[in-house]
């Protein structure tokens, strides 16, 4: 493999988390004008009888909707993510959790489908399996989640906490950009394997007619921006299932467990304590999330319970991506993971 001298990046997005922990910079507190009138969005949306999908005409904010606007500035020109905090979680009941939301998340783009299910509002809970099963995407586990990137190269990936744990579960961000500058100074050849092709499993989600994994580069260029499709370990692992061929070779293997050696030094993350009401929202293209491992209460109705969208831009909004990404974003283009029979009931 030919060594190619990359260049430093520097923009904002390549952040280092103990420089922002605690300027709170990245928080979107809510005041009382902005709460009011999300109220009257969601009140509107029901009046209308609103059912999710909806356009974002029956959740109308014509004030709020511009803070949102430079927000998606942010996520997809600046640091890459955000975190709305305010919202009187307490003050609606589970349903409406779905419908504000919902109406929040389509004045930024278009949520498509996130699973075989076709959830476009996804549940991001406890299902009662494990990483070790190849069929099982993280988000349906109560595991430690590796620093990831998700499935598909959607560009905002939204997560709303209607409910927090007993103990456990917090959210964990790293820039992807820092941790290829620090790959550059570090490890040179790793961070030129990762723009080779990877085998990634589907973990049972391929579209039909399509193989059950699909290849892509790590990090891929396009217009001097630099972008990431980092998955969890397993997704590399389990690809071998297909046939030994696809399991990472020795040098992929080193590549992909520096990367989370490197996203983990508590210097480089960002941690983030989810409050039941928070929203974050992430650049899918440059920020990886990750989870520590949860307990949940044995009470029904108690358990950990967040909302996930995801949101694909406006061509003109979002991040340039690589040829090589063109055949993975067809399918945000087409509504994201298209429903599989076997999965509707599932």
């Amino acid at each position: 493999m030919t060594e190619q001298k990359r260049d430093v990046i520097s923009d904002r997005g390549a952040w280092i988390g103990r420089d922002i922990q605690h300027d709170e910079s990245w928080i979107y507190r809510l005041d009382p004008a902005a709460v009011a009138e999300i109220d009257a969005a969601l009140a509107q949306s029901k009046r209308l009888g609103a059912k999710i999908p909806f356009a974002a005409a029956a959740f109308p904010l014509p004030n709020f909707a511009s803070d949102l606007d430079g927000m998606l500035e942010e996520i997809e020109t600046g640091r890459g993510f955000t975190l709305i905090r305010g919202i009187p979680r307490s003050r609606y009941t589970a349903e409406e959790c779905e419908l504000l939301y919902w109406g929040l998340g389509v004045h930024l783009g278009m949520p498509v489908s996130q699973n075989a299910r076709g959830h476009l509002l996804g549940h991001v809970r406890d299902e009662g399996r494990l990483h070790a099963d190849p069929n099982a995407r993280g988000y349906q586990t109560h595991e430690r989640m590796d620093f990831h990137t998700d499935l598909l190269p959607i560009d905002v990936l939204g997560l709303f906490c209607v409910r927090t744990a007993k103990s456990g579960g917090e959210s964990k961000i790293v820039s992807a950009l820092t941790i290829h500058n620090v790959l550059r100074a570090e490890r040179p050849d790793l961070l030129e394997a990762l723009y080779g092709m990877f085998h990634i499993d589907w973990r049972g989600e391929a579209p039909e007619g399509e193989p059950p994994f699909f290849t892509i580069p790590m990090f891929s260029e396009r217009g001097g921006k630099i972008t990431t499709r980092l998955c969890s370990l397993p997704y590399y692992k389990s690809a071998a299932r297909f046939g030994e061929q696809y399991a990472p070779p020795p040098i992929q293997l080193e590549a992909l467990e520096l990367v989370q050696e490197i996203a983990n030094r508590p210097e480089l993350m960002l941690s983030m304590d989810f409050q039941e009401g928070d929203i974050q929202l992430i650049n899918n293209h440059t920020t990886l999330h990750a989870r520590t491992a949860f307990e949940d209460y044995d009470e029904p109705g108690r358990q950990r319970h967040l909302l996930r969208m995801w949101i694909a831009v406006s061509d003109e909004r979002r991040r340039p991506l690589a040829a090589a990404l063109e055949g993975r974003y067809r399918w945000v283009r087409q509504g994201g993971i298209p429903i599989k029979a076997a999965s509707e009931a599932a």
